[in-house]
């Protein structure tokens, strides 16, 4: 009897059957799906494959496994609207930790263009939404902003209608709006992130403080104050004390030598300003290994 994967990648017919096989795809690279056929006429198979759970939950040593990828990359290429719900559904993965969900399907919906900006900011409103789809909601967002210069006022406009409830928010959901309005230049709403910020209500381990923020929109020309400490200068403090110890180590026996001359942890205590494109879905710069976004973006 076949299995359920089996079953599901039998159902594909050409020329979507051909994403089946293509693996993983690069990051940041986007080939021409055209080129393998695949036209306007193929988008309500590309969905069927993009929101296909069997693939999506697939082992991930397979090339299977990357097949949604593609298909939602194609519909972005396709600029297909009546892909958008379907898609935003994918959402909810990112709170399982999904990072390829959190970092290129935002940038898919982009390609598509204005008619994504109403529903994806619907679907930021939704409190009943997990935190993480929420803030790949609001990538989203900064990447039609991005895309389509055109756009950049009015997504500008949704995040931070947005960040207005920021008393209602958590701490890490409020510091990912700001993310894209950092990103795009929003420099006239600087008087909501102000407040949030005032009202102690964002993470600043994500974009760095008030100051750090006023000074990427220029309006002032270097910090005031010293940073106060976050997460991460603390751990960066810890880790210098680490080095300390090693050294230690080094003097009593002499064979650390070489490792320490490659540890980095010595740098002056600074705040992580997380890339609102990238950053959120690279390691941890704490240096676990995991995903900021479980470690100490959690």
């Amino acid at each position: 009897m076949p299995d359920i994967l089996s079953t599901a990648t039998s159902s594909y017919a050409l020329p979507v059957s051909r994403l089946l096989s293509l693996g993983e795809p690069r990051r940041n690279e986007s080939q021409d799906y055209t080129a393998l056929g695949i036209l306007a006429d193929a988008v309500p198979e590309l969905i069927r494959m993009a929101t296909d759970d069997a693939l999506n939950d697939g082992q991930r040593g397979s090339k299977l496994v990357w097949a949604p990828v593609h298909a939602w990359r194609a519909l972005g290429q396709l600029r297909a609207p009546e892909a958008i719900a379907p898609l935003l559904t994918l959402f909810q993965r990112a709170d399982d930790s999904d990072d390829w969900v959190m970092s290129d399907l935002p940038e898919a919906l982009a390609l598509i263009g204005a008619s994504a900006i109403e529903p994806i900011a619907n679907y930021l409103a939704d409190t009943t939404r997990g935190e993480w789809a929420r803030v790949t909601a609001a990538d989203a967002l900064g990447h039609i902003g991005h895309a389509h210069p055109e756009l950049r006022a009015e997504c500008v406009t949704r995040v931070t209608a947005q960040l207005e409830k920021f008393a209602e928010q958590s701490e890490t959901l409020n510091a990912f709006l700001i993310a894209p309005l950092w990103d795009l230049g929003a420099v006239d709403a600087i008087s909501v992130i102000e407040r949030a910020f005032a009202s102690g209500r964002v993470d600043e381990s994500v974009n760095g403080d008030l100051e750090d923020v006023q000074i990427h929109f220029k309006l002032k020309a270097k910090r005031e104050h010293p940073p106060k400490p976050n997460r991460l200068i603390k751990m960066n403090e810890e880790f210098t004390g680490l080095k300390d110890k090693l050294h230690a180590l080094e003097q009593e026996n002499g064979e650390q030598g070489e490792v320490l001359d490659e540890l980095t942890f010595g740098r002056e205590p600074e705040p992580y300003l997380a890339s609102p494109k990238i950053g959120r879905n690279q390691p941890c710069p704490c240096g676990s290994g995991k995903k900021y976004k479980k470690c100490c973006g959690a």
